[in-house]
């Protein structure tokens, strides 16, 4: 993709496993300029530092790949990262300010997350996965479950943000209570969105399905816990499109294995991509998918889209979008 030998710069495009980066942004375009599209995870520090040493751009996909500090002393050719959507907890910004690496982001959606929050939910709802598989063995007469409406339930949403926001107009459409708490949330806030302000336990111990749309930090890592998630009972969902870390993980496969909890819902997983033999996916009546919340045709036009305009805004020496 180069138009000489020895080309300027070299871009790295990461976590491409679709392999569908290079149709989103007219990448040849850029002068003397040699891409390499990454399709494989690299889990590693150590391969990481290996794959990457001889680029001075990176485009990373969310907070797949980890760019702390010593990955970033360890890239000294790195000069400008760029990073899909506006923030990324993967990336230390303080460590490339200081090694003089420009970080560059993108705009996002605010519609896709919310769109497969719901998918995920009313797949689970249905038990649609189970379905479908018995329809295409031809058993779908014998022991079909008998699905769940959700006219009348409670919709319970930790955190009322931009996302959060969106799940409770879906469950008021959906004629569903919606309840919600979050630490500094307030009642005339969640009123504005159709929410009712209740305490944590109160939403776990009200709620038919808790869908979390949180951030994760230090105050929200291992909230949701083995206090709370018994509380949902043996009929109650779990929903985690947002960050893995903010559910105790074997807290939740304690009480989906007991039947304390009714199922979960996640698109989410401490580890990311998602090893075929992790607990999680053996683990009872739940509905998975691979991080599939950000993953559409029109988030990956904005996301590629942006991320081709900070590159060559960033050759021609005026960055977009910064960060840093």
């Amino acid at each position: 993709m180069s138009p000489t030998d020895h080309p300027a710069h070299r871009l790295a495009i990461l976590d491409d496993y679709q392999d569908v980066a290079l149709d989103f942004a007219p990448w040849n375009t850029l002068q003397d300029v040699e891409i390499v599209v990454f399709h494989d995870p690299l889990p590693t520090l150590q391969e990481t530092v290996e794959a990457l040493a001889g680029f001075d751009i990176i485009i990373a996909m969310r907070e797949r790949t980890a760019f702390d500090a010593e990955v970033i002393s360890a890239l000294p050719r790195l000069k400008l990262l760029v990073t899909t959507g506006k923030v990324n907890a993967s990336i230390d910004l303080d460590a490339a300010t200081g090694a003089g690496i420009t970080v560059c982001g993108t705009a996002g959606s605010t519609t896709a997350t919310p769109e497969h929050t719901w998918a995920l939910l009313m797949a689970w709802m249905r038990d649609i996965p189970a379905q479908q598989a018995s329809l295409r063995a031809g058993t779908w007469q014998n022991g079909t479950t008998v699905g769940r409406g959700l006219s009348g339930t409670t919709l319970g949403i930790l955190g009322l943000g931009r996302i959060g926001s969106r799940i409770a107009a879906y469950g008021a459409a959906f004629g569903m209570e919606v309840i919600a708490w979050s630490q500094n949330l307030a009642a005339d806030r969640a009123a504005a969105a159709g929410a009712r302000l209740v305490g944590r336990e109160e939403l776990f111990a009200c709620a038919d399905v808790v869908s979390i749309h949180l951030q994760l930090s230090e105050r929200t890592r291992g909230l949701v816990d083995e206090a709370e998630l018994p509380l949902l009972g043996p009929d109650g969902l779990l929903v985690n499109t947002s960050r893995a870390g903010i559910v105790d993980q074997d807290a939740m496969l304690r009480c989906l294995h007991e039947g304390w909890l009714g199922g979960a819902a996640l698109d989410v997983f401490d580890v990311e991509p998602l090893p075929a033999h992790h607990p999680v996916t053996s683990a009872p009546r739940t509905v998975l998918s691979p991080h599939l919340g950000y993953v559409t045709r029109q988030t990956y036009e904005v996301f590629y889209g942006e991320a081709f305009e900070d590159v060559k805004a960033w050759l021609d020496g005026e960055p977009l979008r910064r960060l840093n």
